[in-house]
Order: structure tokens, then C-alpha cells, then sequence
């Protein structure tokens, strides 16, 4: 019989309740409000610079394709819209780079919220009361 762990899963449940923290209801709702609030402005982001760049391509796809009617040259719709593709890259990072300067900044924020949250995890895993 082994005396130092007779009864090892009823130890590793007491550990826990001793490691844990007791929660406190106002602290554990606005500390939820947080990430969740940068995790939606982020998605709002995103989706505005997602929007913004679709509508350059669009923008663009029309002009290269009315443009040359005007001077009776017809330019096919796959042309025009490679051409405005690949000319919304790198004038969509200039036109719109306060947009995409948000974006970078919201997902630093929401990735370092991630890490001390997972390293707070490993360390209440590891037994450390991070007071």
C-alpha cells in the first residue's frame, strides 16, 4: 500500500478548492466585459476593413471596365476585376491605413489578454497564487 497517495483522486479535488480563489460575482463580470468588448470591436474592425477593401476592388472593377467604353474599347469583367484586385492591394494599405493600424492594435490586445490569461491558468495549474 502506498502511504504517500492512498486516496489520489479525493487529493487532486481538495488541491484544487485550496488553489482556487473564491470567486467574487462583481469582479468576475466586469473582468468578462472586458475581453468580450475588445474581442467585438475587433470583429467590427475587421469587418470595416474587409468592407473597405471589397468596395475598392468594386470601385476599381467598374472604373477599369467604363473608363475604356468611353474610348470604345471593351474590357472583359475577369480582366477587370484581376486588374482591380491586384491594384487594390497596395492602395488599400495606404488609403486605409488608420483602418488596418485599429486592426493591428485591437488583435495585440485581445492576443495579450490571451496570454496572461493563459498564463495566470498555468500558473493557478501549477499550484502558485499569483498574489
Amino acid at each position: 500500500m502506498n502511504d504517500e497517495h492512498p486516496n489520489a483522486s479525493s487529493d487532486n479535488r481538495s488541491d484544487r478548492s485550496r488553489n482556487t480563489p473564491p470567486r467574487d460575482p462583481a469582479r468576475a463580470g466586469s473582468a468578462k466585459a472586458a475581453p468580450d468588448s475588445g474581442k467585438s470591436s475587433l470583429a467590427r474592425d475587421v469587418a470595416l476593413y474587409s468592407l473597405a477593401r471589397l468596395a475598392l476592388v468594386v470601385v476599381l472593377a467598374v472604373v477599369i471596365i467604363f473608363v475604356p467604353r468611353l474610348f470604345g474599347v471593351d474590357i472583359p469583367l475577369l480582366i477587370a476585376a484581376l486588374f482591380a484586385v491586384l491594384i487594390a492591394l497596395p492602395l488599400s494599405l495606404v488609403l486605409f491605413a488608420p483602418l488596418r493600424r485599429r486592426v493591428n492594435e485591437g488583435i495585440a490586445t485581445v492576443d495579450e489578454r490571451r496570454r496572461a490569461a493563459r498564463a495566470d491558468l498555468e500558473g493557478r495549474l501549477r499550484g502558485e497564487d499569483g498574489k
